[in-house]
């Protein structure tokens, strides 16, 4: 499966994931946006299953030679047998839009903190490894940036507080029981098969290009995102997934940001668009800068970001033909 995510970088894949092998590794959400890219690259070296609804992802993104277990992560009976055998979880499933956590928080709390409890009580039973994507969100209107790990958390969202809820639940795991877990914070995510429906940013403007314009920006666009690519996002799984460091969380971004007009700026630049920048009223409540300082991942996982932020929307740009 080529769709424009391959760069070059000075460490491969390969050699990332070159610890994982023959493991029998459920991938939660593994249909979906950071899910899919991660079977791909576990695949061919050990036997993947993909516990999904369908719900955000699609089958087309299920590598072949990865078992797709289509149900509901908070049906106990059909997570018992998708977490049978397992070896290791990357733990993916969620509902990511902090509107719909808003609009319905019982439901956000159901799929995102109470059937994470559900995952690690049958990861207790199969003595299995749990990486669980959590969130920026978790640390709300942050007082300053870069942020780290240890900086206050006032979630701003049902979908924060439930990310927050994962966070602990991750820790005490690991303190009352011993489970290995790695939260992984992720910033602002982007890249190839990223959900339409999810409003994300990147995924608006490139709409917006596609359309003819104009590119949209809430407020002064002076706010400020930390985007990271999901290549770099499964990179950060991957060594999560063999790291001595368990029962802690790290910040997955790339260190930087740019605001808002800055990317929007990049956009129009690498879809060759002529489409206007328009500014329209700011969105209520909206967090005004956000950056991930990763020292932490670099130090203790070796994680280090590689794909520059104009690379990965020139790459976005030729996978959805718009180059």
């Amino acid at each position: 499966m080529n769709d424009g995510s391959t760069f070059e970088s000075s460490l491969s894949d390969a050699e990332v994931s070159a610890d994982l092998t023959d493991r029998t590794v459920l991938i939660t959400g593994g249909a979906g946006f950071v899910g899919s890219h991660l079977a791909e690259a576990l695949v061919a070296d050990n036997e993947v299953r993909i516990l999904d609804n369908l719900s955000g992802g699609t089958r087309e993104h299920v590598p072949a030679g990865a078992d797709l277990v289509e149900g509901d992560i908070c049906d106990e009976e059909t997570l018992t047998d998708a977490m049978d055998g397992a070896d290791l979880v990357f733990h993916e499933a969620a509902l990511v839009s902090v509107e719909e956590s808003v609009a319905n928080p019982p439901e956000s709390n159901r799929v995102n903190a109470a059937a994470t409890v559900a995952l690690l009580e049958q990861a207790r039973d199969e003595d299995a490894r749990v990486v669980l994507a959590s969130s920026a969100a978790v640390y709300g209107h942050p007082d300053s940036v870069p942020v780290e790990e240890g900086d206050p958390k006032e979630p701003t969202s049902p979908y924060g507080i439930d990310k927050l809820s994962l966070d602990h639940y991750a820790r005490r795991y690991h303190d009352l029981y011993g489970l290995e877990t790695v939260p992984l914070r992720y910033f602002n995510v982007y890249g190839p098969r990223q959900n339409p429906e999810y409003s994300a940013v990147v995924n608006v403007f490139f709409q917006q290009a596609a359309d003819g314009g104009p590119l949209t920006v809430e407020g002064d666009g002076e706010q400020t995102r930390d985007f990271v690519h999901v290549r770099d996002v499964v990179r950060a799984n991957l060594l999560a997934a063999t790291t001595d460091r368990v029962g802690e969380p790290f910040n997955v971004g790339t260190g930087g940001s740019v605001t808002v007009n800055e990317l929007a700026e990049t956009v129009v630049e690498v879809t060759n668009s002529d489409a206007e920048i328009t500014h329209v009223e700011p969105r209520p409540g909206d967090i005004r800068h956000s950056e991930a300082d990763i020292s932490k991942a670099r130090e203790e996982l070796g994680y280090e970001p590689t794909v520059p932020l104009d690379e990965g929307l020139r790459a976005l740009a030729e996978t959805r033909g718009l180059r």
